[in-house]
């Protein structure tokens, strides 16, 4: 079975002026280092859900994605936290949703699926128990970029001005994920994000949701989801790109294309995901100006971009 991975880091992407070529160079190394982390497992014989939980590790560790470390605002100016994990030999799934001091809360939701006591966690209690699990936990302020600190600045100022439905995608949200395919022909997907900026306290979005947000089901496919989560919920799309394969007879290319450029684009939404079958390479669509996005194929390359053009950061 042909070893792959693939990584979205949202389809929020900024305009390619708003930010430095050092910046993007340093996203782009930063998507890379992710991938390397995630093959290691895969090429040393590991499982597919070891290899997306540690894709969105560092994911969650760069200042550079709307997830973990430089995670977006809420209205009242504090992160919440989501992420879920699914693994797709066994379709055990764990989540968490709401939390504000887990460092890495893609973390807590592979302790969660593992517990066999719940699948979705919430708030205080998800910290709760990722402390007793003996998991890394930071203040809240841990999370919080300036980027983010203007972000949220700007946004309330559009909603002061009503000018809230001119914002870019890159000024609402954004999401990480990852999928995978192991040795044994199993696949797993994971999704973390901090939620879109300015949102109300509380709000849950589709990256802690199964069927939503992330899906897998081995000889189906993998998928980590990234646009405004409340069409995703509604069209409970993760599980609806496996369905449109399982019982429509689509390909993953059709399944995942029409997806994300006709029925969720019918919304008027920005919206992406990373896709991966039983077989082949990754897919990425998306309907946005760019979106963060790389994979390992059966090339053994590592290649990245966030906008139309892609990079090939050389051998796995």
């Amino acid at each position: 079975m042909t070893l792959a991975l693939g990584l979205h880091g949202g389809c929020g992407t900024l305009e390619r002026s708003l930010m430095s070529e050092e910046a993007w160079a340093q996203s782009r190394a930063h998507m890379g280092a992710a991938l390397k982390a995630g093959w290691a497992i895969l090429a040393g014989g590991g499982r597919a859900v070891e290899a997306v939980e540690a894709v969105v590790v560092a994911l969650e560790d760069s200042p550079h994605f709307n997830a973990g470390y430089g995670a977006a605002l809420n209205e009242n100016g504090r992160h919440e936290l989501d992420a879920s994990i699914m693994d797709g030999a066994t379709l055990e799934a764990g989540a968490v949703c709401a939390t504000t001091r887990i460092r890495n809360p893609i973390r807590a939701a592979r302790k969660v699926m593992e517990s066999g006591r719940a699948v979705l966690l919430t708030g205080a209690a998800a910290d709760d128990f990722a402390a007793a699990a003996g998991l890394d936990i930071v203040a809240p302020d841990y999370f919080t970029t300036q980027r983010r600190v203007e972000a949220l600045a700007k946004l309330r100022e559009r909603g002061r001005l009503g000018t809230i439905v001119a914002a870019s995608e890159a000024e609402k949200h954004g999401t990480v994920g990852a999928v995978a395919r192991d040795g044994a022909g199993n696949l797993a997907a994971a999704t973390s994000t901090g939620g879109f900026n300015n949102k109300p306290r509380g709000r849950v979005g589709d990256s802690p949701i199964v069927g939503a947000g992330t899906y897998a089901r081995n000889g189906v496919c993998a998928v980590s989801c990234t646009g405004q989560g409340e069409i995703f919920i509604r069209r409970v799309a993760a599980y609806d790109c496996a369905a449109r394969i399982m019982y429509g007879g689509q390909t993953l290319a059709a399944a995942s294309d029409e997806l994300v450029q006709k029925i969720l684009a019918s919304h008027d939404i920005g919206a992406g995901m990373i896709a991966l079958g039983a077989e082949g390479d990754p897919r990425a669509p998306f309907n946005t100006i760019g979106m963060f996005r790389g994979w390992i194929g059966a090339a053994r390359r590592i290649v990245v971009g966030a906008h139309e053009d892609l990079h090939d950061l050389g051998p796995a």
